[in-house]
């Protein structure tokens, strides 16, 4: 009698429990990253995230399309009333803080730009360069620190003629404007900054330039300044200040009736015109 044979039949329950138990963690892992229903709060709290992610994305492709800065009023339009632009711009700041580019604030405005430290990368050198004088940039400087300031003013603090054509040279950069017309005889023009100086030196606000102790640390001011030595405030007020008259087409007669001028007006204007003439040598030898 031949005996038996015995076949060995594998036991694939544990198998089947492990597939089992598998699917039960990724469904456990599928539902730590989409909450279920089970959980209203996280539910509310993942949709949340994404409509603000939402909201970032398009900031991100307004900011980086435009050619120019843009206001908060102008992003604006992409969100809804209720949104917090000032803390999205705040978030997509700092989610920028270490990449190829940074979002920066300029004269009040928000703009993508190249990283600080890799802007060598796409420096370009220009065959005409146009440097200007260290008459157009005290006169700048004057300008920026002193505004509204007329040009006797400048002549004033720089101890020397200042020549129509340094004027002529800043405002070509698009640095200065004309402001308005000082409330003195003559009515002479009052002159400030624009937004494109802020732009192109990379400040939010003329506020920012550098203090008495930030020019002193970059050696820009002598370390033996006289007693009492200070560096102004600067300001830039767009609107025109009360000593300001507005700037018109229409002549000076428009301001103001001929009978309001001082009898003294012709000998003033002699004056002026002999300093001037006396001025300018000194102008036409430096």
């Amino acid at each position: 009698m031949v005996p038996p044979r015995l076949t060995l039949v594998s036991d694939n329950s544990r198998d089947r429990d492990g597939d089992a138990s598998g699917d039960n963690a990724a469904h456990s892992a599928g539902v730590g990253a989409t909450p279920s229903y089970a959980d209203p709060e996280a539910v509310v709290d993942t949709l949340a995230q994404r409509a603000r992610r939402e909201k970032l994305r398009r900031l991100e492709a307004m900011l980086f399309a435009a050619s120019e800065p843009l206001d908060v009023k102008a992003l604006a339009r992409a969100l809804e009333d209720s949104d917090d632009i000032e803390a999205l711009l705040a978030q997509l700041q700092q989610e920028y803080h270490d990449r190829g580019v940074s979002l920066v604030r300029v004269a009040g405005k928000w703009q993508f730009r190249t990283a600080e430290d890799l802007s060598y990368l796409l420096e370009r050198q220009q065959k005409e360069e146009r440097k200007l004088s260290r008459a157009a940039l005290e006169t700048l400087a004057i300008i920026a620190y002193h505004q509204p300031v007329t040009r006797a003013e400048i002549e004033d603090i720089r101890g020397v003629s200042t020549s129509p054509g340094t004027l002529d040279v800043l405002m070509e950069t698009a640095w200065i404007r004309p402001r308005g017309r000082r409330r003195a005889p003559g009515r002479p023009l009052t002159y400030g900054t624009t937004e494109l100086f802020l732009s192109h030196f990379g400040l939010d606000a003329i506020k920012d330039l550098p203090g008495l102790a930030d020019l002193k640390a970059a050696g820009l001011l002598d370390s033996n300044l006289p007693p009492g030595f200070t560096v102004p405030e600067p300001t830039d007020v767009a609107a025109l200040m009360p000593d300001e008259l507005p700037l018109t087409d229409d002549g000076d007669d428009a301001e103001e009736p001929q009978s309001e001028l001082p009898l003294e007006e012709p000998a003033e204007d002699d004056a002026l015109q002999a300093e001037d003439e006396a001025g300018k040598p000194e102008a036409e030898s430096q």
